[in-house]
């Protein structure tokens, strides 16, 4: 076993500081030492010592404490080998420096470290001795960033080594005791053996030591004994006299050896347990050499874990690459921001993930392979590399169909024909090709951030605002309480929130009803004031809402420039300015707090979780995120004016979900534009894509988008605002947004969408800003970027052309040209699932790969399914978006802020057949001029063409089918049988509440009642155990088990006694003696317990008030006292056939219930009849627990207390 010596704390700094001088590590290769082969051979071994305690206990022999201690524990060694498999990838293996000589030569330095604390503390763990350990070792030897997050990972491979060797003692010394009772047995004649003679055991052990737990079960068996056991004592005196010792000698040695390894086992088990409790990133921080210069030469601490953790891994890779160690690369960079000359050059961050990088890297003498430098990699290609990539791929894919049609015979102006045809199909190919490799190669790009700990402060003032229309005062009652959740999100710190509100398009400048609406505004911002008080600098909630102006493009009343218009007046309003359209509501101007740095804006159907508006002004307020305006060129040239965060669709809400919803809200469905997760743009380029959601540095983003816009031109705003005022995408931080549930909404919003990507036309071809006096050009990357929007509207009538084109083919090239098509269309969405095929991580069971791939598949297939059905009508729908742009820009000038809200498009229309036919009637259209043109030139290909052709017909009865939600039925059918068992387990489940829940407990309901090996309540409860046990009342009640008068009494009880609990700011801790009531150590607030409790709370609310309006039946007890009745005859079936009673027989029981039914009856009977049933009952339901009372004393305790407790519940 390993322990050596136990030193003192002062004792253990000084090994350690020993160790770090004799340890040395070497570069070269060594002889290979895994790790992992050592954990699965010492997983072999504890398996097989656990099953072989088990089988000792098993068949009633007696184990030792150590052995106890083991198989209650064994799950959680399980859960350690289990943690170490998954923490110590062999990549990460492979990179720890590895020991030059001595007994771990070959294994990792950090392992020879963690055996040394294992061996001297006697296997118990405590943090802050091993942060004294770790710190002594690195005063003479300073450890890795690997090496010091591995010391988790090799503690618990020591500790499981440790284990192994005291299973493998307890398992040989339980089998040296067997074997001497066994030997004992036969010298004494016991258990049927024959008495034999001495010369048994001297025949037994002739050739081999006598181990010293045979001796000590040998000598307790044959001490004391009769006479004819004495020789054989002798014999075994002298034999130990021989080896110098004597058996009290060895009694007394074996029981404390047996004693010191019991408190070993036990050590080991309570610090796996404590091993798992430790925050490590924290002890990690605090022993870290390279934290400690950088948070004394930098700010280093003030930023978020993530980024401290960026800024690591990039000095672990410059070490990797270098001569120098992690701590002097450090130190180099903190050297290069000391020389600084500003802003973000002053951070050492700058020199280790941004701009200084590379020059850095040069500077330390980082030499590296192109693959593993990706920041190398990304830089060499640049923009004109990643679409020279693009269109190298397009020309590959689309030469693979022309190849094999000019083989078939199709050539010359045909061929160049399908060649232009085909190109967008190949494009959508390429572009997929490109962005799954670039983003396979270099993952998603972290932005550092500021932890912004104590709140945002007030340099740092940021205003949460919501662009919205006011419609309906529904609407607006539930975007105040949206508004208010945005609030409790994030409540702390300097953050304001504001609806920015307009009033619907109206012919006239006032409209009936805007009072009316503006006043319940007005009056709920109000009342959000007085509940959650005001800020340092003023109301903590705002209306900011505007008067309507004339639009000469629209020709409408309506609120300037819409959605943009409001963010750029919002910004000159927060600047000072008193010459906005926002309205004076209550008779004075907007009271907006002074010093707003920043701007969060979300749509009014963005959610906001917890802490992401402090993270997102976190990231903005970091050093290298900070923009940086360049006048002469007009925009921004470094860091970030505006950070996007990712976009995840939210579920679906109440019975708005839906096949459509399901299958196309995500990251590679129909709609590219709100899944913002990590794109190509950021990964390669550093800049990001912006989506309308997302905070923006006021000042900056006013200064790169002044007069860049004139009026009434501009719909989609958000990506042109993005490449001007350059927008980074933070992909680890999220907002949640609803996705529509039904087609034709998502058709709308794609419509609206498509015809702002084509309004940007004219800064794609170059037209400058003469209002800013011929400021910068559109940049390359977001030139492109505009391009690529167009390319996706223009791909759905590209395909629909190109397929149709083929169906005019001879029908072997119309087979051909249609495959390439389709698979062109199939490739975006499948290529997730093949980029999964690989499992990523080792370790995952194969059976649960292959389901999650198959769902992936199943999802990918109906995608593609359902494009290729849609297909038609998405065809229509963009060459009307593009059409109707390209007239309003090049002739009326007119109508380019057309908008419709989604829940105004959602209203509008209804969800019925007829509708759907005369909205989608352009698709269906398309499919009959297709089958028609078909059959006319070119019949023989009317087969290939049919399916796509029936399919188009149909589209809009599918897209009917996949937008209805799913019907879901007031309560599910079961069979009787099945509500029955159900009913039968529910109640077994009450008397579990029944019998613990008592005074005695306080009326809190136990965590848990352990049978095996002995009977143990476990008397602490936490509040997901209090709220399900109000419930489990409720439902007691509810099913009959329970009168109301009782369930009432018992939930007062309760209720009283949680009034009593000591709570944290009003939350109940996560554990409570409920025999004393007070909280259990270490106390904690847990968020899932406390909402579940609160979602108890409310139903217990609701069911409360059901009671008082109905009031429970007198059907109800008649079915509870039936479910006693037959769990009574389960329990008296359970019985053994053969036992015998004296006083009362199983008959007399039997009989006993079968009255007691027969006087219930089938409960089929008015109300007057049950009153009087149920009373007559009673008198038998008496005589039926007499019987089983005089029952169960002749009985076993279980067995008898089973059948009393289910004849007692008959009485109610």
């Amino acid at each position: 076993m390993l322990r050596a010596e136990l030193f003192s704390i002062e004792r253990l700094e000084q090994h350690a500081a020993s160790l770090a001088a004799a340890q040395q590590v070497t570069r070269r290769r060594t002889a290979r030492r895994s790790l992992s082969v050592r954990l699965r051979d010492n997983e072999s071994a504890l398996l097989a010592a656990y099953r072989a305690i088990v089988a000792a206990v098993a068949e009633g022999r007696a184990i030792t404490p150590a052995a106890e201690w083991l198989i209650d524990n064994y799950h959680l060694v399980e859960d350690q080998i289990r943690e170490v498999r998954q923490d110590l990838p062999p990549t990460f293996y492979r990179l720890l420096p590895k020991l030059a000589s001595g007994p771990f030569n070959g294994y990792p330095r950090v392992f020879g470290l963690a055996w040394a604390f294992v061996a001297h503390t006697d296997s118990r763990f405590d943090p802050q001795t091993l942060r004294q350990f770790v710190r002594a070792y690195q005063r003479v030897q300073p450890l890795t960033i690997g090496e010091l997050w591995a010391v988790a990972i090799t503690l618990r491979i020591v500790l499981v080594e440790n284990l192994r060797r005291a299973a493998t003692r307890i398992v040989s010394s339980r089998a040296a005791r067997q074997e001497a009772d066994a030997v004992a047995d036969r010298l004494l004649g016991v258990n049927g053996y024959p008495a034999e003679s001495d010369a048994l055991i001297r025949s037994h052990a002739r050739h081999a030591a006598l181990s010293p737990a045979f001796v000590v079960q040998l000598t307790h068996r044959l001490r004391d004994q009769d006479p004819r056991a004495t020789p054989a004592l002798r014999w075994l005196q002298e034999r130990l006299a021989a080896q110098g010792t004597t058996s009290d000698a060895i009694v007394h040695d074996e029981h404390q050896r047996q004693g010191a390894s019991n408190v070993t086992v036990r050590n080991i088990i309570t610090s796996m347990r404590l091993l798992s409790d430790v925050d490590w990133p924290e002890f990690f921080e605090s022993v870290s050499l390279v934290d400690e210069a950088l948070r004394a030469g930098s700010d280093f601490a003030a930023m978020d874990f993530p980024s401290r953790d960026l800024y690591r891994r990039a000095i672990e890779r410059l070490a990797r690459g270098s001569k120098r160690t992690e701590l002097e690369i450090a130190q180099a960079a903190l050297s290069a921001a000391g020389k600084g000359v500003a802003g973000r050059e002053l951070d050492p961050g700058y020199y280790l993930i941004a701009a200084g990088r590379r020059a850095f890297a040069a500077t330390v003498g980082y030499r590296a392979s192109v693959w593993s430098n990706s920041g190398r990699f990304k830089a060499a290609p640049g923009v004109g590399g990643y679409i020279g990539a693009i269109a190298l791929i397009t020309a590959v894919v689309l030469s693979v169909p022309l190849l094999a049609l000019h083989a078939g015979g199709i050539a010359g102006l045909r061929l160049a024909m399908l060649a232009l045809l085909g190109l967008i199909p190949s494009i959508d190919a390429a572009v997929a090709l490109v962005n799954r490799a670039a983003m396979m190669r270099f993952g998603a790009t972290t932005l550092p951030g500021l932890a912004l700990r104590g709140g945002v402060p007030s340099r740092l003032r940021t205003m949460v605002v919501v662009p919205t229309l006011l419609t309906t005062r529904a609407a607006l009652e539930a975007q105040l309480e949206s508004l208010e959740v945005h609030y409790l999100a994030s409540p702390e710190g300097e953050l304001y929130f504001a609806l920015l509100s307009d009033w619907t398009d109206a012919p006239s400048e006032n409209a009936a009803g805007d009072a009316a609406l503006l006043d319940t505004a007005v009056a709920g911002i109000e009342r959000l004031n007085r509940l959650h008080g005001t800020g340092a600098a003023g109301d903590r909630f705002l209306l900011l809402h505007r008067r309507r102006v004339w639009s000469d493009g629209q020709k409408r009343w309506m609120g300037w420039e819409r959605k943009r218009g409001k963010l750029q007046e919002l910004n000159q309003l927060l600047r000072g300015a008193t010459d906005t359209t926002f309205l004076h509501p209550g008779g004075r101007p907007p009271a907006v707090p002074p010093d707003v740095r920043y701007v969060i804006t979300l749509d009014a159907d963005t959610r906001l979780p917890r802490e992401t508006a402090l993270r997102l002004v976190g990231k903005m307020a970091h050093p290298l995120n900070q923009p940086r305006f360049d006048a002469a060129s007009g925009d921004v040239r470094e860091g970030y004016a505006v950070l996007q965060p990712r976009v995840a669709p939210s579920l679906p809400v109440g019975r708005e979900g839906s096949l459509f919803q399901r299958v196309f809200s995500s990251a590679s469905g129909i709609d590219p534009y709100s899944a913002a997760v990590s794109d190509v743009y950021q990964d390669l380029f550093s800049e990001g894509s912006y989506a309308g959601k997302g905070i923006y540095d006021i000042d900056a983003f006013d200064a790169a988008l002044a007069g860049r816009v004139p009026e009434d031109t501009l719909l989609s705003h958000d990506l042109f605002e993005g490449i001007f005022a350059r927008a980074g995408l933070v992909s680890d931080v999220e907002v949640v947004e609803e996705f529509p549930s039904r087609y034709d909404v998502a058709a709308a919003r794609q419509h609206r969408w498509a015809r702002g990507d084509w309004q940007l036309l004219p800064w794609i071809l170059g037209r400058r800003d003469e209002a800013a006096g011929g400021r910068g050009t559109l940049p390359l990357i977001g030139r492109w970027k505009m391009l690529d929007n167009l390319r996706r509207t223009s791909s759905p009538p590209a395909s629909a052309v190109a397929l149709l084109a083929g169906w005019l083919l001879p029908r072997h090239a119309a087979i051909i040209w249609t495959a390439f098509v389709v698979s062109a269309i199939a490739l975006p969405t499948l290529l997730p699932v093949l980029a999964a095929i690989v499992p990523r991580r080792a370790g995952i069971n194969a059976r649960s790969h292959l389901r999650a791939l198959g769902k992936d598949a199943a999802l990918a297939a109906s995608q593609f399914a359902l494009l290729i059905v849609l297909l038609a009508h998405q065809a229509w729908l963009m060459v009307d978006a593009i059409g109707r742009t390209l007239v309003r820009l090049l002739v009326t000038r007119r109508n380019l802020l057309q908008w419709v809200t989604a829940a105004q498009a959602n209203l509008s229309s209804r969800l019925d057949l007829g509708g759907a036919y005369r909205r989608m009637s352009g698709g269906v259209a398309i499919a009959v001029a297709a089958a028609i043109l078909v059959e006319w030139l070119r019949p023989d290909a009317w087969w290939v063409a049919a399916p796509f052709v029936i399919l188009w017909i149909a589209s809009p009865a599918v897209a009917v089918w996949i937008s209805r939600s799913p019907l879901v039925e007031g309560r599910l059918t079961l069979s009787n049988s099945d509500a029955r068992a159900l009913r039968l387990v529910a109640r077994r489940t009450w008397r579990y509440f029944e019998t613990f829940v008592t005074a005695e407990d306080h009326m809190l309901p136990p965590d848990n009642f352990q049978e095996d090996p002995r009977p143990v309540l476990a008397h602490r409860t936490s509040p997901t155990n209090l709220g399900l046990y109000l419930l489990s009342a409720v439902s007691a009640r509810d099913f009959g088990w329970a009168g109301t008068l009782q369930t009432v009494e018992r939930l007062e009880a309760t209720l009283a006694t949680m009034s009593s609990l000591q709570r944290f700011r009003g939350h109940f801790y996560n554990w409570y003696d409920t025999r004393d009531l007070r909280p259990l150590d270490p106390r904690y607030v847990s968020s899932v317990d406390s909402g579940n409790l609160a979602a108890h709370l409310l139903a217990l609310a609701n069911a409360c008030r059901e009671w008082i309006d109905a009031p429970l039946s007198l059907r109800e007890p008649f079915a509870g006292i039936d479910d006693a009745l037959t769990l009574a005859r389960e329990a008296l079936r359970e019985l053994p056939a053969d036992q015998r009673t004296q006083a009362i027989t199983h008959r007399q029981l039997e009989d006993a219930l079968d009255v007691l039914a027969s006087a219930l009856g089938n409960g089929a009977a008015v109300s007057g009849q049950l009153a009087a049933r149920l009373a007559h009952s009673a008198a038998h339901a008496a005589t039926l627990v007499d019987i089983a009372r005089v029952l169960a004393g002749e009985l076993s305790a279980d067995a008898g207390a089973d059948i009393l407790f289910w004849a007692e519940a008959t009485q109610g």
